[in-house]
């Protein structure tokens, strides 16, 4: 009411007559950012309007006949030498037998249509506006549930789609309707009940839009307001520049009811803040209009209007204006674009200076979940299942600002898996603390593989920050899913557990605090988006104190930048996984232990260092290290890398013999495959018969085999050497 009260008294909100969006089964007034726009066929009807002298007169075309009931000109444009002698002069309205004019505007397009357009004020926006131009009457000829009204003669009492029917064949039998023409366009619907929308003319109340428009469009070009992605500030600009005044009254139930009162004794209007029964200028009684307020007029104070506004609250002078605001791109028009201009208007300051544009939830398909497609997603039942943790973490991990993400419940068993390995990992450690200190790791001594995790735990804390700085929620949850999953759990873990289960008390202890140190870390990155169950795991973590959401988030430190350790670390992960690609290739159960002699060279000190890892990551039984690949007695299969080359002891790993059997049978099974599908290919009748899909998928499956075939070719070579 204060802020209604405060723009109608600076002449920003008035009462009038002018063109509104009306829908005819809601019986109110909608904005233009409430009307849904589809594709519809329809026509275009070409009908002649006489000249009142008897003459040829125009041809007009037009999508809605029924509305020629309510013409009151028509309209060419001034340039155009065909109707310049028109101009002026009157011409007779079909069906009606009233006489209109032919004005002159710039409105019309020449190369549109006939060139010639019929002027309706009180059913269409523009020929509204060229009606206030050239001073026509506003014949209004529907009521509110789009019949046909009196002024309508005959057609009175018709709904608008049977007076269209009705009208043109009458208008057939008058030999008037020069041809029909199928013609695709967009049609305007309600977004609450789908039904066409009538432009009409109607006493509503108004925001005089532009004075308001041009700081809001101001503030974003000078980047005080900043969207996020950039690219939706095309949208704002588009719609603000382009903006109508706003019809802020509706004839709904419910609402915020316009704080206006009328005395029928004097006629009067009187706009208070408060209520009132006695009218102020004669002293009769006062009855409220019965309209309430467009429910986005209150929404568009909420940055101020939450915190105490009007009143000057402490929480109004500490919270207003805030840093960020976080919205889907479906709504920039209904809240962003008005938020925007009423705190330039009301507070004098901008309400937020970021604004991040989030995309839609959809369904597998693409599809916006809606009830009438019965393809929405009850997040209570998602989290009932899998938690609440784990539903967030699906919707933001790998996202990018602004684009839409197809839910899937695979991708959230997905992250319930990932926060099942946090929780495990979690228990792992803090089982391994009990009736151990925790040291600060001032006081730790770093081996290799702490060096290399603290320097990847310091590279995440860097990337995950300046990812959620740019708003880049999605590559940050990323960064630390792929740190905690693949680094932390896969391999330091791993990595830690021969000195917690050794006989050095030193080291196990060392190992601790850093495993304590990273898992804290670890817990604050991922507590922005996974709340609750980092919450609880950091209430049992030795050296936490208070609520992790009340710790300070993690800064990158250039002490803990162990770049020469962190690449021989590197270095001897990327030569394990060589290891044991080779052993999965040959089929050899993890279990099984074989010796790794290994050629170091110059590097001998630092593979010494990592022997351990070596040892227990890649199930070595022995390593040995030798000068060159002759020194070995025995046959081998080699593995390269920059740090070293290792010699797998064959013997110990595969049977021979058995190893060739097995896969000359594998290839003589690839090879039955191969000419079976070649046969099939050959044939004529196959490949122009059958359906395209059948026939892409068995040469699919023909390459497949090939490549197959192939690789088990040259593991027979090795083997038969």
């Amino acid at each position: 009411r204060h802020v209604f009260v405060k723009l109608y008294n600076k002449g920003l909100i008035y009462r009038g007559s002018r063109i509104i969006n009306w829908c005819p089964c809601c019986k109110t007034a909608i904005s233009d950012a409430e009307v849904e726009f589809s594709e519809k066929e329809g026509h275009f009807w070409h009908i002649r309007y006489p000249a009142a002298d008897g003459g040829e007169g125009v041809i007009i075309a037009t999508t809605r006949p029924e509305t020629l009931l309510g013409d009151t000109a028509v309209a060419v444009n001034p340039k155009d030498k065909r109707y310049k002698d028109l101009v002026g002069k009157t011409l007779i309205l079909p069906l009606t037998g009233r006489e209109i004019p032919v004005v002159a505007d710039d409105y019309v397009d020449m190369e549109f249509g006939t060139g010639a357009v019929k002027i309706t004020p009180a059913h269409d926006p523009n020929d509204f506006e060229v009606g206030l131009r050239h001073e026509l009457p506003v014949i209004r000829v529907m009521d509110d549930g789009g019949v046909i009204n009196e002024l309508g003669g005959k057609y009175q009492g018709l709904d608008r789609y049977e007076a269209r029917k009705q009208i043109v064949e009458d208008l057939k039998a008058l030999g008037l309707l020069v041809k029909i023409e199928p013609h695709v366009h967009n049609v305007g619907e309600c977004y609450r009940c789908h039904t066409v929308i009538e432009p009409i003319v109607s006493k509503q109340w108004f925001v005089k839009m532009k004075p308001l428009a041009e700081p809001a469009i101001a503030t974003v070009k000078n980047k005080e307001i900043k969207f996020i992605p950039k690219r939706f500030e095309k949208i704002y600009f588009n719609w603000m520049n382009n903006i109508r005044d706003w019809c802020i009254s509706r004839q709904l139930w419910w609402g915020h009811r316009i704080p206006a009162w009328y005395c029928d004794k004097c006629g009067k209007m009187t706009v208070s803040e408060t209520d009132i029964t006695v009218c102020p200028h004669c002293g009769g009684a006062l009855r409220q209009d019965e309209d309430v307020l467009d429910t986005w007029f209150s929404s568009a104070l909420w940055p101020f209007s939450t915190l105490g506004y009007p009143d000057k609250t402490e929480d109004l002078e500490y919270f207003y204006p805030t840093d960020v605001l976080v919205t889907a791109y479906d709504i920039i028009f209904f809240w962003v674009a008005r938020m925007i201009f009423s705190g330039l208007e009301h507070m004098q300051e901008i309400p937020f200076k970021d604004i991040l544009i989030t995309g839609l939830v959809r369904d597998e398909q693409g599809r916006k979940m809606s009830k009438s497609l019965g393809n929405g997603i009850d997040p209570l039942e998602i989290i009932d299942r899998y938690g609440a943790d784990t539903l967030r973490f699906s919707l933001l991990n790998g996202v990018a600002p602004g684009s839409d993400t197809r839910f899937s419940e695979r991708k959230v068993e997905g992250c319930r898996n990932f926060v099942n390995k946090l929780w495990n990992a979690s228990r792992f450690v803090l089982l391994n603390c009990e009736g151990h200190e925790i040291k600060p790791l001032s006081e730790v001594k770093l081996s290799l593989a702490d060096r290399w995790i603290l320097k990847r735990m310091n590279d995440v804390v860097r990337t995950v920050t300046r990812n959620m700085e740019k708003y880049e929620l999605g590559l940050a949850t990323a960064a630390v899913y792929d740190f905690m999953w693949t680094e932390f759990c896969d391999w330091y873990i791993e990595m830690a557990k021969p000195m917690l289960y050794g006989v050095d008390e030193q080291k196990r202890s060392d190992t601790l605090s850093v495993l304590v140190h990273v898992l804290k870390v670890t817990l604050q990155l991922l507590h922005p988006f996974v709340p609750f169950v980092t919450e609880e795991i950091w209430k049992n973590v030795p050296t936490a104190e208070g609520s992790i959401m009340m710790s300070t988030f993690p800064v990158y430190d250039k002490k803990l930048n162990y770049a020469k350790h962190a690449k021989t670390m590197s270095q001897m992960m990327d030569l394990i996984r060589s290891i044991r690609n080779v052993r999965a290739e040959l089929g050899v159960v993890p279990s099984k232990r074989t010796k790794l002699f290994i050629a170091a060279g110059a590097n001998k000190r630092a593979v010494s260092s990592c022997s351990l890892y070596l040892e227990k990551l890649a199930s070595a039984s022995e390593l040995i290290f030798v000068e060159s690949k002759e020194q070995i007695g025995e046959e081998t299969m080699s593995v390269t890398s920059p740090l070293c080359d290792v010699y797998l002891a064959l013997g110990e790993l595969v049977d021979r013999q058995k190893e060739i059997e097995r896969l000359t049978e594998e290839l003589a099974h690839a090879q039955a495959e191969i000419d079976r599908a070649e046969k099939m290919l050959a044939n004529k009748g196959f490949t122009d018969k059958a359906p395209k899909a059948v026939v892409d998928t068995t040469r699919e499956k023909l390459e497949m085999q090939q490549k197959l075939a192939a690789q088990i070719r040259e593991k027979l070579a090795f083997f038969n050497k």
